[in-house]
C-alpha cells in the first residue's frame, strides 16, 4: 500500500482509538470509585438469650373480687318519740347489745303501768266471779239455787278469765314498746352517720336511724369462668380433695392481705352471658382492714408445685394476634415462635404452649431484629429464683 495511504487510514482511526482509550479508563476510574465507596460487610447484630427452663411452681388463678360483709343492719326506731340520747360516736366498733340511742320513755311507762292496773282489775274480778260460782254450785247441789243462775255465774267466771287475758296482752304489748324506747345493736361491726341527733322526732316512719355492718369476718365475692372452675376442682382432687381450697388475697396497692380465707360457697347457678358463676369465700378480718364494696385481688394456688415451662417476662412480646417470643435456632436465626401464657412468677412467665425447654429466647436486643435475620447470641445469666407461685 501506498505510504501515502496508510498515513490517511492512520488519520482517520486516530478518533475512534482516542474515544475507546478514554472509555476504558472512565470505566477503570468509576469502577475503582464504586469499589472505595462499598462499605464493608457489617456483622450480625448482637442479642442476649436465655432458655426456656422448667422450673416447680404453684399454678394460681386469679380474679376480681369485691369484699361483702356478712351483716349489714339498718338501724330503724319502731316506736315513735323525742331522741333523749345519742350513745356512740359515728365510725366506732359496737357490741350486740349496746345501747345506741334513747327515746323517752314517759309515755310508754304510763301504758305499762295503766295495763298492770287494768290486768289487776280484771284478776280481782275473776276471783269474785269463781267464789260466786262456787256458792251457787254448792246451792243448787242443795236445791237452794236455780241452775240458770248457776250457768250465769259460770259464764261470768269466763268472761273474768277472757279479761285476764286480754289485759295480760296489753300489758305485754305495753312493756315491749317501753323496751322499743332503748335502741340497741344487734350485731358485732362498725356504726356509720346518725341520720338524726338528740331532740329529734322520730318513729317507724322516719327511715334509717344508722346502718351497722359486720367486719370480722368477712366475704368476699369473686366471678370464675366454667372452664377455670373445672381446672380448680381438677388440682383439688389430685391433692386428696378434702382441705378446703385456700384463697389469699391481694389490695389495691399490691400487698397481700396476710389472712388466708376459705372457699365457702358456689353459686348453683352460672351466669349464660359471661358463662361464669359466683363464688365465695369467708376470710377473717381481725382488724377491719376489708371494708364493705371493697375490690381485691382473690387468689387461688396450687398446694403442690408441679414443673411448668417458663421464660423472662422480658421476652414477651405482644400483637393484634397475640402473644409471640422470638428465639434464635441452631443456625443462629431469628425465629417467631407464637405462645399461650399462664400466670406471672415473679419476673418470669408460664408458657402453656408454643415453646419447649431449652429454647434460647431473645431477651435482650430485640428491637433490632426480625424473623429470618442472622444474629450473635450470648447466653445471659438469669437473675436469682424468684418464688415458685404463679400469680
Amino acid at each position: 500500500m501506498p505510504r501515502d495511504r496508510r498515513l490517511l487510514w492512520v488519520w482517520l482511526a486516530l478518533p475512534v482509538l482516542l474515544v475507546g482509550v478514554a472509555g476504558a479508563g472512565w470505566w477503570l476510574f468509576s469502577g475503582a470509585e464504586r469499589a472505595a465507596a462499598a462499605p464493608p460487610t457489617a456483622p450480625p447484630p448482637a442479642v442476649g438469650v436465655q432458655p426456656a427452663v422448667l422450673r416447680g411452681v404453684n399454678q394460681s388463678f386469679e380474679f376480681v373480687g369485691r369484699v361483702k360483709a356478712i351483716d349489714i343492719v339498718e338501724v330503724r326506731a319502731r316506736v315513735e318519740g323525742f331522741l333523749e340520747k345519742v350513745l356512740f360516736r359515728e365510725g366506732q366498733t359496737v357490741k350486740t347489745g349496746e345501747l345506741l340511742y334513747g327515746i323517752e320513755k314517759a309515755q310508754y311507762q304510763a301504758q305499762v303501768d295503766q295495763a298492770k292496773a287494768n290486768l289487776a282489775v280484771a284478776e280481782a274480778e275473776l276471783v269474785n266471779a269463781r267464789l260466786e260460782y262456787g256458792r251457787n254450785v254448792e246451792l243448787n247441789r242443795r236445791q237452794f239455787s236455780p241452775q240458770s243462775v248457776v250457768d250465769q255465774n259460770r259464764a261470768a267466771v269466763d268472761t273474768a278469765a277472757g279479761h285476764v287475758a286480754q289485759f295480760k296482752a296489753a300489758l305485754t304489748q305495753a312493756e315491749i314498746n317501753l323496751g322499743y324506747t332503748d335502741i340497741r345493736s344487734p350485731i358485732d361491726g362498725r356504726i356509720g352517720r346518725t341520720a338524726y341527733t338528740m331532740g329529734n322526732l322520730v318513729g317507724p316512719s322516719s327511715g334509717v336511724l344508722a346502718t351497722i355492718v359486720s367486719i370480722d369476718p368477712t366475704y368476699v365475692l369473686f366471678p370464675v369462668s366454667v372452664r377455670d372452675l373445672e381446672t380448680i376442682r381438677e388440682a383439688r382432687r389430685r391433692e386428696g380433695g378434702l382441705a378446703k381450697i385456700e384463697i389469699r388475697l391481694r389490695l389495691s396497692n399490691g400487698q397481700e392481705y396476710p389472712e388466708a380465707g376459705r372457699w365457702d360457697l358456689t353459686d348453683p347457678q352460672v351466669d349464660p352471658q359471661t358463662d361464669s358463676l359466683i363464688m365465695r369465700a369467708v376470710v377473717p378480718n381481725p382488724d377491719g382492714t376489708l371494708i364493705d364494696g371493697q375490690f381485691v385481688t382473690a387468689i387461688i394456688r396450687e398446694r403442690q408445685q408441679e414443673q411448668r415451662l417458663v421464660v423472662p417476662q422480658a421476652a414477651l412480646q405482644v400483637d393484634q394476634t397475640g402473644y409471640y417470643v422470638l428465639v434464635v435456632d441452631g443456625q443462629h436465626k431469628v425465629v417467631q415462635r407464637r405462645v399461650r401464657t399462664g400466670a406471672n412468677i415473679g419476673t418470669d412467665v408460664l408458657v402453656e404452649s408454643g415453646l419447649a425447654a431449652g429454647d434460647n429466647v431473645i431477651v435482650d436486643g430485640i428491637q433490632k431484629v426480625r424473623p429470618g435475620q442472622l444474629v450473635q447470641e450470648a447466653m445471659l445469666t438469669p437473675p436469682a429464683s424468684a418464688s415458685g407461685e404463679g400469680r
